[in-house]
């Protein structure tokens, strides 16, 4: 005889079930059965199918960081092995350094020189004349133009012209309204040049206003490199510098047509 089947009475419906809800007469515009589950159903499924396609591009997007984490690597490996197997005799060396210094120092020093020999020759009393054809033939045949006579002759000359010599003048003071016109010009051209000459440091400002007011005060003439070297603040490597910068901006000419390597004042392109 089979046992008798479990005589558990049925549990009640809990406030929340589905089966209430839909067997409810509070909502009668409400959908019959599941019905009212169908909305929310087909929100989950846009959802799922955004969230689906999210994760499949954030797989792609793996998949190209790896390749290209892959060919970088190779490409630093073949880098690495190049630096080790090949060599570079044209790279500069620390004695490269020193040479470009010394002969940077030996530039100075021969500006310097330079420019000492030029105010010798300018302080040299100058050489006195010849006596004319006159003065040779008041002499006596026994005689001959001793240096002395040959001096009085020169003292003779120079009071007779008092301004034949004259000595050459320094710069001429500018008046206040030229030094502001100045400075306005100065800072019209620095503000073309690279940003290192218009930053924190004063020397390198200081050097490239110096090689500018040599060229406004002589517009019309040509320098070499050796006429702005005041050694020892402003040598030759740092007129070069300055020169090159000017250059760049064609607010200078740089003409090697004579042989000697002469800079010649453009001002500021229009």
């Amino acid at each position: 005889m089979p046992p008798n089947p479990p005589q558990t009475p049925l549990r009640r419906l809990s406030q929340g079930s589905l089966f209430r809800l839909s067997r409810s007469g509070a909502y009668p515009d409400a959908p019959h059965g599941l019905g009212f589950l169908e909305p929310a159903l087909a929100e989950l499924i846009d959802e799922a199918e955004a969230l689906q396609t999210n994760v499949e591009g954030l797989r792609n997007l793996d998949n190209a960081l790896a390749t290209f984490n892959e060919s970088f690597a190779s490409y630093l490996y073949v880098m690495n092995m190049n630096a080790l197997t090949t060599d570079w005799p044209q790279a500069p060396t620390d004695a490269s350094f020193q040479l470009a210094a010394r002969r940077a120092e030996e530039d100075a020093r021969a500006a310097l020189e330079a420019m000492r020999a030029a105010e010798e020759a300018a302080r040299r009393p100058p050489t006195p004349p010849e006596p004319t054809h006159t003065e040779r033939s008041a002499l006596s045949p026994t005689d001959s133009p001793t240096e002395s006579t040959i001096i009085a002759n020169s003292a003779r000359a120079t009071k007779a012209k008092p301004g034949a010599v004259k000595k050459k003048g320094g710069k001429p003071k500018m008046t206040a309204k030229e030094k502001r016109e100045r400075g306005l010009e100065l800072e019209r051209i620095l503000a073309g040049l690279p940003l290192e000459f218009r930053g924190d440091d004063p020397n390198l400002r200081r050097h490239i206003e110096a090689v500018i007011e040599k060229f406004l005060d002589n517009p019309g003439e040509g320098f070499s490199i050796i006429a702005f070297v005041k050694p020892p603040d402003l040598n030759q490597a740092r007129v070069n510098k300055c020169l090159i910068a000017l250059v760049n901006r064609k607010i200078v000419r740089k003409d090697n047509r004579t042989g000697a390597v002469l800079y010649h004042w453009n001002g500021l392109p229009q």
